[in-house]
């Protein structure tokens, strides 16, 4: 596990880098962030961008999304996979936010978590990027897999104890939108299969890049 200063100053190194900390799903309502996050699941965020213009327009309200017919809604999202699902969970939730929540977006991670289809990664997405509340960390494959290469967890898999060692080492302020700077260096430049670690500016602290040089 890192030191404090090593955090910190990987933290500043991406800061540098990516200083444009923004989410990659386009969406101009709370609930919208919702929902595309609910579509991105097993999916690409360029695809779930390319389905909700005509979703949104389709439906531009909450209390729209509410009233929809499921079949309909499949058919705009087909594309997502898992569309049967994911159309279930959004008209439910719509319908469960209208209802219980005044057609507001909660603010605690108890609430969020009792809308269907939403677990952990997409309540503290919310939660980050809505609401602006410290201290979330945003578990997705990009940040599980880089912060086990750089030695910022124990290279667990498991999204939960990710998320629990990254709040115990990341400062609160930061977190939310370190995680969207990990998505967009994981897309850039530490890849799955293929890192390009000569030109990672995280090198100085990562793991990974020390033991595959190591002879």
């Amino acid at each position: 596990m890192k030191k404090q200063a090593d955090v910190l100053r990987i933290v500043e190194a991406l800061k540098a880098a990516y200083p444009d900390a923004l989410c990659s799903l386009d969406y101009r309502k709370d609930y919208e962030l919702l929902f595309s996050t609910r579509l991105a699941a097993q999916c690409t965020d360029e695809r779930v961008n390319q389905v909700t213009p005509a979703l949104f327009a389709r439906y531009p309200t909450l209390e729209d999304l509410a009233g929809a017919d499921v079949s309909e809604v499949e058919a705009y999202i087909h594309s997502t996979g898992f569309f049967r699902a994911k159309a279930r969970d959004i008209v439910a939730a719509a319908r469960m936010l209208v209802e219980q929540y005044g057609g507001r977006v909660p603010a605690t991670m108890e609430e969020l978590l009792r809308l269907p289809g939403v677990g952990r990664k997409t309540a503290n997405l919310v939660l980050g990027d809505i609401h602006k509340a410290p201290g979330v960390v945003v578990a997705d494959t990009h940040c599980i897999r880089i912060s086990g290469r750089l030695g910022l967890t124990d290279g667990t898999k498991d999204p939960a104890k990710v998320e629990t060692q990254l709040r115990a080492i990341l400062p609160p302020e930061e977190s939310n939108d370190f995680c969207h700077r990990l998505v967009l260096h994981g897309r850039a430049v530490c890849m799955a299969r293929r890192p390009d670690c000569p030109n990672c500016t995280l090198r100085p602290w990562c793991d990974f890049f020390t033991q595959s040089e190591a002879p």
